[in-house]
């Protein structure tokens, strides 16, 4: 099976369309699957929601689909940093459903494991567990949260063999791995790829199953904030 395609518009083809639910990987500015969301940007696929913890910010990251329009609802943790973001949620513009960054990522597993629904205390007492079963354990009260199973994953790893297995680079690490298990199918973008073997097995932290298409491009590495010392 072929996997490891020459662009992210060659990646994508056939996979995407209008309405669709995509989860993307990334954290901040780290690990954001950056060439896969210019695809769906010059696509024009529209009405999109996304889980990811966050939209990056307003120039760079999920930030560009909302500059655009093309996207409907975000599943996220945080809203910080992008000022298009908050202004389309305080607009009524975009819908957002706000989970516990732990949470996110439990769903995220969970639908990659194929379970669909879990207990967590996290989010009860507040807003975050209006209108979801609650039940209690051991005298301590939970509340239910889905699984998340999306259409399509989008992620960004350092290193790929060419049957998918993936190695991530440090905190780039992040929400990749969940959002690549919970997608129908999981697209790849990656600094490297190399022929199977060349990976370490006991450095593998994503086994090829999860990944479906793979491209090998150049990244921007961005920093989020920078901090000078005044002389």
């Amino acid at each position: 099976m072929k996997k490891v395609y020459a662009n992210a518009g060659e990646a994508l083809e056939g996979l995407l369309f209008d309405g669709m639910f995509i989860a993307s990987g990334g954290f901040g500015l780290c690990g954001i699957p950056e060439l896969l969301l210019d695809a769906i940007k010059d696509a024009g696929t529209k009405d999109l929601t996304f889980a990811s913890n966050n939209a990056g910010v307003d120039d760079f990251g999920i930030g560009i689909l909302l500059q655009t329009k093309q996207v409907k609802k975000m599943i996220s943790s945080y809203v910080g940093e992008n000022a298009e973001f908050m202004r389309q949620y305080l607009s009524g513009e975009l819908e957002l459903e706000f989970n516990p960054q732990g949470t996110l990522a439990e769903r995220m597993r969970a639908g990659g494991a194929g379970i669909p629904g879990f207990y967590t205390k996290t989010g009860v007492g507040t807003q975050i567990a209006d209108g979801k079963e609650h039940k209690d354990f051991d005298g301590e009260t939970y509340i239910m949260e889905r699984g998340i199973f999306a259409d399509l994953s989008i992620v960004k790893a350092w290193k790929a063999d060419t049957t998918g297995n993936l190695v991530f680079r440090k905190t780039a690490r992040n929400f990749n791995p969940p959002a690549a298990m919970c997608g129908k199918t999981c697209v790849v973008e990656v600094e490297e790829i190399v022929e199977p073997g060349q990976l370490d097995p006991d450095c593998i932290h994503l086994p090829g199953v999860y990944v479906h298409r793979i491209i090998q491009g150049e990244h921007e590495n961005r920093i989020e904030k920078r901090t000078l010392r005044e002389d």
